[in-house]
């Protein structure tokens, strides 16, 4: 979720309030050598996926860094074994710049990993449910009037988790999810079950300079949220993080992969202690050279 990182960065000092993050602005420049490895790093998440035999995953890549907020992803989706134009292809949302709303996209899995904005080191986590729920899933993000209809016209970065009004990229997968699980097809029953059970995205300390970016950014508004959560400094929208502990919680058997590329090459972990930062391997993980 690349603009709530520019507004977050924005409200950090890193960035002017109102400027455009990166997919409004220009690509990333990768050079050759790093294209390469890109590709590599994606063949190994594309192995771990298919060595799954998973029908579908959860799953969120690294971005901006955020480290300073104390977050690492910033952007999920679900990834389809079968369905879509190619193997474990990625259905999303994305805000559409020069259309100035947002989409559902279709990107193949190495576009996704890409997705970064250091293509020097990058995290991808991917979280495979057990083949009940992982059916599920499929069968809803394949459906294509489902996935559109929870679609909302008006997007904003850092969506109120529990209001129509507007939708994030993370915000529409945590409502796919509910409508593949409880067979809504509306938004409102979405939120509605989500809420019974027991999802609750971890608020983001807002500070007034992210309160200002409000005024100037056109993918960031604050209407939506509850007064008395702005008052506290707290904004409550959909990041990967709280995806993956309500997915936790809700189906508890599922497997948690997390993969880096870096320095080291590539770096695995099932389970466990996030992987470390930089993409430093630690004991116990799997190594694959990349030079």
């Amino acid at each position: 979720m690349k603009w709530l990182a520019a507004a977050l960065l924005a409200a950090g000092g890193a960035a002017q309030a109102g400027s455009p993050p990166r997919g409004c602005d220009r690509p990333i420049e990768v050079t050759a050598t790093q294209q390469d490895r890109l590709l590599r790093f994606t063949a190994v998440v594309r192995e771990a996926l298919a060595a799954s035999g998973a029908e579908a995953a959860l799953v969120a890549r690294s971005g901006t860094d955020l480290s300073r907020f104390g977050l690492r992803y910033s952007h999920a989706g679900v990834a389809l074994a079968s369905g879509l134009d190619m193997p474990w292809a990625v259905r999303q949302l994305y805000y559409a710049c020069a259309e100035g709303q947002p989409r559902l996209f279709d990107q193949g899995l190495a576009g996704f990993v890409s997705g970064s904005d250091d293509p020097g080191v990058g995290y991808v986590r991917l979280l495979l449910p057990p083949p009940e729920a992982a059916a599920q899933w499929a069968a809803a993000a394949r459906d294509k009037p489902l996935a559109l209809g929870l679609l909302n016209a008006r997007y904003s970065a850092n969506a109120y988790a529990f209001s129509t009004r507007y939708q994030n990229c993370n915000q529409w997968v945590a409502e796919l999810l509910a409508a593949a699980t409880a067979g809504t097809t509306a938004r409102e029953d979405a939120q509605a079950w989500l809420q019974r059970e027991g999802y609750a995205p971890q608020p983001v300390h807002a500070s007034p300079w992210l309160m200002l970016a409000g005024r100037f950014v056109p993918w960031v508004h604050f209407d939506d949220h509850p007064p008395e959560q702005l008052d506290a400094g707290a904004v409550q929208t959909s990041l990967p993080d709280s995806l993956e502990a309500f997915a936790l919680r809700r189906w508890p058997t599922a497997r948690r992969i997390e993969l880096c590329h870096g320095p080291h090459g590539v770096v695995q972990r099932e389970g466990g202690a996030p992987l470390a930062a930089g993409c430093v391997p630690q004991a116990g993980d799997t190594v694959t050279a990349l030079d």
